[in-house]
């Protein structure tokens, strides 16, 4: 049995994902990395430790698969302290352009899978009456063009994470959203130059944030410390969510 707290960290295996995963292994957590990327997921065994971290590819948007990492986690480690859903996906185009398939994908990934993983962890953690469960959103739940599909589904995990902080908070369980803005990461720097400095000249503060500014606001909601924070949106956007959008 292992004696450090456990936290399964969805989408590990890069970015932001990645970030939560060092922070945690930084805390002295056992990380259970998700993700559908075996290539990049099995280097974190390499880079944190088999002694940090265990990876699993697994397919959020299978009930299948989510039953079968929750019973492997019971299994293994008979305890979940820690739930992080941050695996996600966009498609985006304007809504006169979107295809159906592209709609259903980005919801069944970002807003399905994300609820799978919360019934599984409130099943545990409901009976051993602790936990944290902490969602990734974005600020784009409050609008953004071309994301009428992004934006929903991450309008449904923050309207999902109030709910859960009701149904959860008499058992001892904190559920709360992180909302990030532009970061830097591999996608954000896929997008051409002139686009990418048009998003950083609308920040308040003229600058992207790092995958480890969101890993940080991870770690405090997953932390003791916060007991009695739960059903809240902690944005981390350099301020874009308090100014008017492009």
């Amino acid at each position: 049995m292992n004696s450090k707290k456990i936290a399964i960290v969805t989408g590990a295996a890069k970015g932001i994902g990645k970030a939560i995963v060092e922070r945690f292994v930084k805390d002295k957590y056992f990380v259970v990395a998700v993700d559908v990327d075996s290539e990049n997921g099995n280097n974190l065994l390499t880079e944190y430790g088999k002694e940090n971290v265990f990876f699993v590819k697994a397919d959020i948007c299978s009930e299948a698969d989510v039953k079968n990492l929750f019973e492997k986690v019971k299994t293994d480690y008979q305890r979940i302290d820690v739930l992080v859903n941050n695996a996600g996906i966009i498609r985006d185009n304007m809504i006169w352009n979107m295809p159906v398939e592209d709609f259903d994908l980005v919801i069944n990934v970002n807003l399905k899978g994300t609820w799978l993983l919360c019934r599984e962890a409130a099943k545990q953690m409901k009976v051993q009456n602790f936990g944290r469960i902490v969602n990734i959103a974005s600020r784009a739940w409050l609008g953004n063009r071309g994301q009428s599909n992004y934006s929903a589904s991450k309008a449904g995990v923050v309207g999902m994470t109030r709910v859960l902080a009701l149904e959860l908070g008499r058992y001892n369980v904190c559920v709360n959203a992180v909302a990030p803005g532009l970061i830097d990461t591999p996608l954000s720097q896929k997008l051409e130059k002139d686009v990418l400095q048009k998003l950083i000249d609308a920040q308040p503060t003229r600058t992207m944030g790092k995958p480890a500014d969101v890993a940080n606001a991870v770690a405090f909601l997953a932390s003791d410390a916060t007991q009695f924070i739960t059903g809240q949106t902690i944005y981390v956007d350099g301020g874009k969510s308090i100014g008017a959008g492009i």
